[in-house]
């Protein structure tokens, strides 16, 4: 640790033992504990899975992201990434762009399905139709149904986008009563229904529908009642969404 600076000047090192005596390697800003990473293992898939969605986040392009990594692999390992780090910052942080897309759209491009600030749109509609009766408790809920967990399933956005997408279809065939059904975060699918006595046979329909043909693969669907005010709904939605 402490072997490298952040910065754009280069400094060549033959190895780990003259790192300590010699002026740090510099790598570009915010790059430190991939190059880090890599003098430890030549590897940098986990650090490169953190720094993705952070370089997405401060608005730094894709290309730029490659560049750095390119550079800071030349300045550690004198030589290009591997593929595998290449990967996982393209995966971090294409998601953390995708994230950010489904906040400020009404639908989700990939899926189809209501984005998160529609589905809290007519979540806030459910609400001032109740006005101060505070019923909104009693006369609807959350459905929630979570992308399955298969071993050795590929953990990438564009699996689980299919995923999601077949989730959504199956709650639409089973809540066509006009709930809004939208898509929560990368693995969660949502209804806004209401709470009837067919409320508990719909949610066993929609479990039926979308079970696993791997009996080891792990389902959640279930129902999450709402709370009493517009607020702490919206607070909600944004938990079940990270």
């Amino acid at each position: 640790m402490g072997w490298f600076d952040a910065g754009s000047a280069r400094t060549s090192v033959r190895d780990r033992s003259t790192l300590t005596v010699a002026a740090p390697r510099r790598v570009p800003a915010g790059f430190v504990p991939v190059a880090e990473a890599l003098a430890d293992s030549g590897g940098a898939a986990d650090a490169c899975l953190v720094l993705g969605a952070q370089l997405a986040e401060n608005g730094v392009s894709l290309e730029e992201a490659l560049r750095k990594l390119r550079e800071t692999s030349h300045t550690v390992l004198g030589q290009d990434p591997v593929f595998a780090d290449v990967r996982a910052l393209c995966l971090s942080w294409s998601e953390s762009t995708l994230g950010y897309l489904h906040q400020i759209s009404c639908e989700d491009p990939m899926t189809g399905l209501a984005s998160l600030a529609h589905l809290r749109s007519r979540l806030s509609e459910v609400y001032r139709s109740a006005g101060r009766s505070g019923t909104v408790p009693e006369t609807h809920a959350l459905v929630v149904a979570e992308v399955p967990t298969y071993r050795g399933m590929p953990d990438d956005h564009l699996t689980r986008a299919l995923v999601v997408a077949q989730l959504g279809q199956a709650a639409r065939t089973v809540f066509v009563a006009g709930e809004a059904t939208g898509r929560l975060g990368l693995r969660r699918v949502a209804v806004i229904a209401r709470r009837d006595t067919a409320l508990s046979r719909r949610v066993a329909l929609l479990r039926a529908l979308t079970r696993p043909d791997d009996p080891r693969a792990i389902q959640r669907i279930w129902i999450e009642g709402l709370p009493s005010t517009d607020e702490a709904a919206g607070q909600l939605l944004d938990e079940l969404a990270r």
